[in-house]
């Protein structure tokens, strides 16, 4: 491995590990093999802690991708929850009203989610890393002030009913960079007239990478202490002259 050069490793980050707990791992464990005090660890695209699934994480000078990564396709597997709303949308908040849904059939779902395909305009949670007036969106609403968030375009490239089994029902969702599933549960929950919240997610394909590709944390921080080590020609290990 040439982590100098860059590698670019697919993580399948566990539940309730924020996108940083899972470089830090990575950071240390190359810091470790390579005898250095800091190195370059970056990654494509955040994941919730509550989220499961692709993370891409890059090293050395392949850290320069990142930007590039980030603006791949995005695929998920989204579980959504009817009839009940939380002020995150997801399960970080507790459940603040609650809504019929039984009225909801299969068949109005699946009628529902071609209206969500293609070029559409979606408002951030408000506990999210939205930026207002300089102050992350997410700190604003903890802490008790209103927060308004301007809706932005998206892509949505396939949305697809995979399981219905009320109140939950299970989405394979194909989405550009900057969608938030979390937003799109609540949308869905209003346009079936009730409401919902997001209580399962799955990140399973960014860009070429898919769940496949990606390798445990273990089973990453296994292959970065054994595998070969390569250096590119312009670099010196520390101690050389």
């Amino acid at each position: 491995m040439d982590f100098i050069s860059g590698e670019i490793i697919g993580i399948d980050k566990p539940l309730e590990w924020t996108s940083f707990d899972a470089v830090k791992r990575v950071r240390g464990a190359i810091q470790r093999r390579l005898h250095l005090k800091k190195f370059k660890v970056g990654h494509a695209g955040t994941l919730d802690p509550l989220a499961t699934g692709v993370l891409i994480v890059c090293t050395g000078r392949a850290t320069r991708c990142i930007e590039q990564l980030q603006n791949g396709t995005k695929e998920y597997i989204a579980t959504v929850r009817l009839g009940a709303t939380t002020p995150s949308f997801d399960l970080e908040t507790e459940v603040d009203a609650l809504y019929p849904y039984e009225h909801i059939t299969r068949e109005q779902v699946e009628s529902v989610l071609p209206t969500f395909m293609g070029r559409i305009m979606q408002v951030p949670p408000v506990f999210s890393a939205v930026k207002v007036d300089g102050k992350r969106a997410y700190k604003m609403a903890r802490s008790g002030k209103e927060v308004e968030l301007k809706a932005k375009p998206l892509q949505i490239d396939a949305i697809e009913l995979l399981d219905y089994t009320l109140p939950d029902i299970k989405l394979r969702i194909v989405c550009s960079k900057g969608t938030y599933i979390r937003a799109l549960a609540r949308d869905l929950g209003e346009a079936l007239g009730s409401g919902a919240h997001l209580v399962g997610l799955r990140r399973t394909r960014v860009g070429d990478i898919s769940i496949e590709k990606c390798l445990t944390i273990d089973e990453a921080i296994e292959k970065i202490s054994t595998e070969p080590l390569t250096f590119p020609e312009d670099y010196r290990l520390p101690g050389d002259n």
